[in-house]
């Protein structure tokens, strides 16, 4: 049976792209949103009615309602909700424009809720469906430069979390991928985006980081319609994986802090088990 996927974020070389390419050679049907559907459209011709390019800003709730409602009336329901799109600004903790951050928080975090909330009704009309968030390996591993992405993507991380235990009992199944360095064209921005730091003393940091990602770009490790295949590949599993972490660099990553943050906390359960009242 085909399914029915909406995805966000569909844009040239990206990993919506990736998912919505992977989901159409295995049959199935896409809605793909975009910022810039015209980009889209001789890409989307090839495949007909199969594919629906909705135009939408994801910041705009009221769009994301009307972007489901088509998507939904088009296929005739969402089976599978991918929560792909979002951006990476970075900048210092304490100098960080304010404007910048919250704009990151509204396009990484409250769209996705946004999103979410409104395919929800109908999955649980039919008692199915999967929500598949995609967060970062910085969601789970935060970075100098790069602390504010991090926390959009930790609480993702957080909301995906919770909602895979609200919605069990309606039949939806929810997967959080973290994706680590893939070969996609959001490190190409780095290259036009100068360092506007207000405080002197974290420039060379950021600077430093700019360049890591500038020097990156375009031999990262991590193939994006490798990675959509991995997540087809877990969803398949029974019972499927909570998260599921992508590349090689990415999972060491991943599997490092936690068995440091693990070490951290035994190292001082002593001082941990001391705060209750005496039993």
């Amino acid at each position: 049976m085909t399914r029915r996927w909406f995805i966000t974020g569909g844009t040239p070389g990206n990993f919506g792209m990736a998912f919505a390419e992977t989901a159409l050679e295995a049959g199935d049907r896409v809605a793909l949103t975009s910022r810039r559907p015209q980009e889209l459209d001789t890409w989307a011709q090839q495949y007909g009615d199969r594919v629906l390019v909705v135009p939408l800003e994801l910041t705009d709730a009221a769009q994301v309602q009307r972007a489901v409602r088509d998507a939904e009336e088009h296929f005739g329901g969402i089976d599978v909700l991918v929560n792909n799109a979002g951006r990476g600004w970075y900048g210092s903790i304490e100098g960080m424009d304010e404007s910048s951050l919250r704009a990151m928080f509204e396009l990484n975090f409250f769209a996705v809720l946004s999103v979410t909330r409104a395919v929800l009704p109908g999955m649980r009309a039919r008692g199915n469906g999967w929500i598949v968030n995609v967060s970062s390996v910085a969601g789970l591993v935060s970075a100098p430069g790069f602390g504010f992405y991090s926390a959009t993507k930790y609480a993702i991380e957080a909301i995906t979390d919770a909602l895979r235990d609200e919605v069990a009992a309606q039949g939806i199944s929810v997967l959080t991928v973290e994706p680590g360095a893939f070969r996609t064209n959001a490190y190409a921005g780095f290259a036009n985006e100068p360092v506007e730091e207000a405080i002197p003393q974290y420039h060379d940091m950021l600077e430093q980081v700019r360049a890591a990602f500038v020097e990156m770009d375009g031999t990262q490790p991590g193939d994006p319609h490798r990675g959509a295949r991995a997540v087809i590949a877990a969803m398949a599993q029974d019972p499927p994986p909570r998260r599921l972490v992508l590349g090689n660099s990415g999972y060491d990553a991943v599997t490092d802090a936690l068995q440091q943050t693990l070490a951290d906390i035994q190292r001082n359960e002593t001082l941990s088990r001391s705060a209750d009242f005496p039993a």
